[in-house]
């Protein structure tokens, strides 16, 4: 902490976390942090007030971490702000473990079968209700299908799709390519959807027979589908005969106001809704669900079958975690920490960079920072050399686009610590500023 001070890392009057967060979040004992914090205190390097906190102390900055050269490499990443990520400190260990004994104990005999391929009947039911007060989908839960990732899930529906003769669906302009790469590896061919100033219009070509959307926080742009597409988009499905498969990114991660329903609820006939836990929870968790229509349940199951199907006491676990009310708890503190990070970083970049412009902080895990034009490689550039791991927006530009958007960079704020945001947000201001 010394030396972050000393170089610049750490600026002055950057708020500290408490000693008790900071050692739970290094696994020191709490007098360890605190008598660090005391003897830096001491020394000159931080100020502590009570009721104000520890703070990093107003003083000359002895070797400046902007002198270094240029040429010089500066090593691994100290913060990973690359979005879609979630503070993996948070996991609620302690309640997890409660949920797998009480899983575990309860667990009939047949659990530890091959089973169902739509995964344990208990997580299935649990998943219905809970997203149907959580998130307005409509499903039964015979017609939910548990799977390893949205990608899993991705993958399954499009051997059902070939399977059915689909030959084109149509996905957002900026994306993870990962997704279309599953498409095409199935035989089926992206048509990319165009990009206006109020988002993607969801209407596509003739000729589609499946869209593919993040309608409650775009990736990455970070938009929510305006309510007059969303009901565009359905219609087209009603009309044509086509599905629209919804990855309900951040759809749990909704911030000034309540939750935007998920698209699947106006249509459960024409919508796949596909969720999953590795933002709320862990992506090693491998937990993801989708929410079929009826006449594709039992296609999607058969497709499936036993193969890279999540650990069952995972299943388990997930179900009693969620029907005991852990995991709304989780989510809802959760929600308020990253909502508490995101008004930092907007009230940051307000004070110290205010030429910045600001977009996608309605929900979700990241935010879109807007730069003068031709300047996003020169600020990837200097945030490599202040130890940030960002994304350039035109990272996720879909090859083929012709909608390219001004330069900017995809910042995510859900990996750092408590203790470890502040470094990163001083970074991140120092490098816009």
């Amino acid at each position: 902490m010394r030396e972050a001070v000393r170089t610049g890392r750490l600026a002055p009057g950057t708020r500290l976390p408490s000693s008790r967060q900071l050692a739970a979040d290094l696994g020191f004992a709490r007098n360890t942090v605190a008598d660090a914090y005391a003897d830096l205190a001491a020394e000159g390097w931080l100020t502590a007030r009570r009721g104000s906190g520890t703070l990093v102390a107003d003083r000359m900055i002895t070797r400046p971490i902007l002198a270094r050269s240029v040429a010089e490499p500066s090593g691994d990443p100290c913060h990973d702000l690359i979005p879609g990520n979630p503070d993996l400190t948070a996991f609620p260990r302690a309640a997890w473990l409660k949920a797998i004994r009480r899983a575990v104990a309860a667990a009939p005999d047949d659990a530890l079968g091959y089973g169902d391929p739509r995964g344990r009947p208990e997580l299935r039911a649990a998943l219905a209700d809970h997203l149907a007060r959580a998130r307005g989908v409509n499903v039964s839960p015979e017609h939910m299908l548990i799977c390893a990732g949205v990608s899993h899930g991705l993958q399954i529906l499009s051997g059902v799709l070939a399977g059915r003769g689909a030959r084109n669906v149509a996905v957002e302009s900026y994306g993870l390519d990962r997704y279309c790469g599953l498409l095409a590896a199935a035989g089926l061919k992206t048509l990319l959807l165009p990009l206006d100033t109020h988002g993607t219009d969801p209407v596509p070509p003739v000729g589609t027979d499946a869209v593919l959307l993040t309608p409650a926080h775009q990736f990455p742009v970070g938009t929510a589908l305006q309510r007059d597409r969303r009901t565009a988009v359905v219609d087209w499905a009603r009309q044509t005969g086509g599905l629209v498969l919804e990855d309900d990114y951040d759809g749990e991660f909704r911030f000034d106001r309540q939750s935007v329903g998920a698209l699947q609820g106006l249509d459960p006939d024409r919508v796949v809704y596909l969720g999953t836990a590795s933002k709320t929870l862990a992506p090693g968790l491998r937990l993801a669900w989708m929410a079929l229509p009826p006449t594709l349940a039992e296609e999607a199951a058969a497709a499936k079958g036993q193969t890279d199907s999540s650990e069952v006491f995972s299943q388990l676990a997930m179900a009693e975690f969620i029907t005991s009310g852990a995991y709304s708890r989780h989510v809802r503190a959760a929600r308020r920490r990253y909502r508490d990070r995101r008004d930092a970083l907007v009230t940051a970049l307000a004070q110290h960079a205010p030429k910045v412009r600001v977009t996608g902080t309605a929900a979700g895990l990241h935010t879109v920072l807007g730069l003068p034009p031709g300047t996003e490689q020169r600020v990837l550039q200097s945030a490599t050399r202040q130890g940030l791991k960002v994304a350039g927006l035109s990272r996720y530009r879909r090859e083929r686009s012709l909608n390219a958007m001004a330069d900017a960079i995809a910042v995510g704020y859900g990996v750092p610590s408590d203790a470890a945001w502040p470094q990163a947000l001083s970074a991140l201001v120092r490098i816009l500023s």
